[in-house]
Formats: structure tokens, C-alpha cells, sequence
């Protein structure tokens, strides 16, 4: 069984930034939200724990790791999206700077390349592969991955066989838990974007 969080609400996340790469904080309520979900999760026998290389999920995964003793082993390829030079700045802005491009993005989320930055099929290629080798050495336990919304997404869409375009499908708010379970060579979804109980 695989538990999938979304890292919890960050500094920035009520200005609505693209965030991607920057290294940003965990916000109070990303605390909160943090160990709402760790306190869900105590009586789960995690075997293991891994998460993103930003501070952002890593925090996340040090909270849901403490009342197991376990401490996240970091794997960058579960990092979020790159979003090249939309990164840092305000849908607002890039709506106003860049009316076209943010125009096709909207239309075509799974398809579109964050402009110096990657596509869906860039993040798959990268995350993917860390999920497979992460579940492979833990077949028949449970453990817990902390990453971010897209990287989930992506995730998620790969595992259960969909295309890009349902990428936003993948409901991935902050904090939120996403369980995961192989049955032979199929995933399948037992849990989506649960949010953490405050």
C-alpha cells in the first residue's frame, strides 16, 4: 500500500504563484495540515518513508515520519514540475505578459512545456521511474510518499493508465492523502485527495 501526500499549504500559496522549483516554506497551516495527516496515519505500520528533495515536502515527510521513528529518504526525481520562467510569478501576471501562451496552457495542461521549464511527459520520465523502484523494494508493505501536485498528478495518471489530459482530474489539494495499492501488476486507487481534518 502506497500512501501519496501532497506536502501541506506553503508561503506564497494564497497569492496563487506558480511555484514549481522554488524552495519555498511550509506555511502555519501547511504545519497543521502536516500533522493532522501524521496523526491519521500513526497507527498505519509505515515501513518507509520517502519524499521530494524541497524543503516544502521534506518538512511534510519529517512530520508524518516522527510518530513511526522514521526519517524521509530524499529522492530529487519526485520534485515538482519545473515551470522554467513562470516560476515565482502570479497567474495575473503571466495572464497579462504572456496572453497566449497562458491561453494554450489552460486548453492543454498534459500537453503544454512550461516555457524553459518541463512538460508532463518530462516529469513522468523522471518521477516514474523513482515510484516503480520506491514500491519494487517495499513490495507488501505500506509506505508513505511526500511529493508535490503535479508530480502526484503525474503519478497517479500513469498508474491508473490515463492520459495527460486528465492530469487536473487528480483532485491534489495541500495536504491532502491519495492511497495506492498494487494488486499483481495493477494499481489500483483506494483514496483521492482526502484532506487532512483540523
Amino acid at each position: 500500500m502506497i500512501y501519496l501526500l501532497r506536502h501541506g499549504e506553503v508561503v506564497l500559496a494564497e497569492t496563487r504563484r506558480f511555484i514549481g522549483h522554488l524552495d519555498v516554506p511550509l506555511s502555519p497551516l501547511g504545519e497543521r495540515q502536516s500533522a493532522a495527516q501524521a496523526a491519521r496515519l500513526a497507527p498505519v505500520k509505515l515501513a518507509a518513508l520517502y519524499t521530494s528533495d524541497l524543503t516544502r515536502a521534506r518538512r511534510t515527510g519529517e512530520i508524518i515520519g516522527a510518530p513511526h521513528g522514521l526519517v524521509p529518504t530524499v529522492v530529487p526525481a519526485l520534485r515538482e514540475m519545473a515551470m522554467g520562467r513562470w516560476e515565482g510569478l502570479t497567474a495575473a501576471a503571466i495572464q497579462r505578459d504572456e496572453p497566449a501562451r497562458f491561453a494554450e496552457w489552460m486548453v492543454n495542461v498534459g500537453e503544454f512545456p512550461f516555457p524553459d521549464g518541463e512538460s508532463v511527459a518530462d516529469l513522468e520520465a523522471r518521477a516514474w521511474p523513482a515510484f516503480e523502484s520506491i514500491a519494487g523494494a517495499h513490495a507488501g508493505e505500506a509506505i508513505a510518499i511526500v511529493a508535490h501536485g503535479g508530480t502526484n498528478r503525474a503519478l497517479l495518471c500513469k498508474a491508473l493508465g490515463l492520459p495527460p489530459g486528465h492530469l487536473l482530474s487528480m483532485g491534489q489539494d495541500y495536504g491532502a492523502l491519495t492511497v495506492l495499492e498494487r494488486l499483481d501488476t495493477a494499481w489500483r486507487l483506494r483514496h483521492l485527495n482526502e484532506r487532512p481534518v483540523l
